[in-house]
């Protein structure tokens, strides 16, 4: 048995694009997968993650393992008609198919949908014993316990700043209009044994340590366990978490205590009614600066994420936005469309409504609008996010972002990441709908050309 597994990806974050490798730490998902296929089946593994270097189109493989996320359908699609016009067997799991499987169904053998720690090796037993279904659904008792390491062997280790990215939670306790997550994976926290997560970083080379986790914090009793048994191993972490870490004293302290350098945060909005509208009230916009020095005073950096277009938005948003970051000294902003995936609630929303414009998936990358704004042209909403990347990364609003009383220490971590995000803001109107769509360097099926 031979598997290819395959992570395509849009033409900005493509290795030809302009997404630099310091922004970018290795993923994780193809990895678990190889790594639950067992041992003793003796078969050959190959990760091609597009992001850092070409997919083969020659590839000899019995089985195409692909992750597909909604920016990426269309390109996924095309490589799976592609391979199966080859003979090949296209297993396809992610987001997108599991929140559309029966358009995902069209281009693939097997469409996996959820969680597939289980569903995934099942699949492959099956096509070992010629019973390939064409689709696979979470279990309903899916546990991560006693799930092998990662293959990161099979990692491309000079495309990513760090391949040290370990999982420890899945899922989060709240139900964003917007959010992919509860609708293609359920609204279920799993949380990894501590032991076996401690396990898995002692195993890691270096001192930096990266989860990925959409919500570190979603149980607070595990968090607490987890990062109490991380003290001694006095590595620098870096994760994703909720504004809400601000209010809890206890759980700065512990991470401060157990190496955190950075938190992914989703502010959001500068607007508290487009809070209220994306169902995160828990974001207080009036505490963001507050929040910030707390950060700050614990040695801890933030990438502060904001996504333009509510219905609470106006012209004024992306300067007023702009305005807040300097002043709260934001670390690294990350500005985003707000996007109406497939099957969420604010997909449906905009779809009653005929607020969808565009249906080409490509589009869906969090970067450009797909739909109709309230309050200002959908041109106007392309424009404001490209001035507020332009803004935000001129070289005044980095330094005045900097907050070197106490973040010294991590001052030319500060300075590679916000130039290196500086080049990306240069470029971003380059990648038009044009370019996010052309996916002609991929032959079409044998047989239709």
């Amino acid at each position: 048995m031979k598997i290819a597994f395959l992570a395509p990806a849009g033409a900005m974050h493509r290795h030809s694009g302009k997404f630099h490798k310091a922004l970018h730490y290795a993923p994780m998902t193809l990895a678990v997968l190889a790594g639950l296929v067992p041992q003793e089946w003796g078969a050959r593994l190959t990760i091609y993650d597009e992001t850092v270097g070409p997919i083969p189109l020659n590839l000899d493989d019995d089985i195409i393992a692909m992750t597909c996320i909604t920016g990426t359908a269309e390109r996924c699609y095309r490589y799976a008609d592609y391979f199966r016009s080859l003979g090949k067997t296209v297993v396809m799991g992610g987001p997108h198919p599991s929140l559309l499987p029966k358009e995902a169904a069209l281009h693939a053998d097997a469409v996996v949908t959820g969680l597939g720690e289980d569903s995934f090796v099942e699949a492959l037993d099956d096509w070992r014993r010629g019973a390939l279904k064409p689709l696979y659904r979470q279990r309903p008792k899916t546990d991560l316990a006693g799930r092998p390491l990662p293959r990161r062997d099979l990692l491309n280790k000079k495309g990513y700043i760090t391949l040290n990215t370990v999982e420890a939670v899945r899922g989060c306790n709240f139900q964003c209009t917007f959010c992919v997550y509860p609708v293609a994976f359920g609204s279920k926290v799993h949380t990894r044994p501590v032991a076996e997560v401690i396990a898995e970083i002692r195993t890691l080379k270096g001192k930096i340590v990266v989860f990925p986790d959409v919500n570190l914090i979603a149980d607070r009793n595990y968090v607490v366990e987890l990062f109490t048994a991380m003290i001694p191993l006095k590595k620098w972490w870096f994760g994703l978490t909720t504004s809400a870490i601000g209010r809890s004293p206890e759980l700065l302290d512990l991470f401060k205590r157990s190496g955190c350098k950075g938190l992914l945060i989703g502010f959001e909005s500068v607007s508290q009614s487009s809070q209220a509208d994306m169902h995160k009230s828990f974001n207080k916009v009036d505490d963001y600066g507050d929040l910030m020095s707390r950060l700050h005073s614990h040695g801890i950096m933030s990438m502060g994420c904001f996504a333009f277009g509510a219905d609470g938005d106006d012209l004024t948003v992306f300067d007023e936005t702009v305005k807040l970051i300097e002043m709260a000294k934001i670390d690294l902003p990350r500005f985003a469309v707000l996007t109406p995936f497939p099957a969420t609630p604010l997909y449906r929303e905009l779809e009653a409504a005929g607020r969808i414009v565009k249906h080409g998936w490509a589009q869906y990358d969090v970067e450009h609008v797909v739909f109709q704004p309230k309050n200002m042209t959908a041109e106007e909403l392309n424009a404001g996010i490209t001035r507020a990347w332009r803004q935000a990364y001129t070289l005044r609003s980095i330094f005045r972002r900097l907050d070197i009383r106490h973040v010294k220490h991590m001052a030319v971590v500060f300075l590679a990441l916000n130039l290196a995000y500086r080049i990306y803001a240069r470029y971003f109107t380059a990648f038009d709908e044009a370019v996010m769509s052309d996916n002609s360097d991929i032959p079409a099926p044998i047989g239709t050309r």
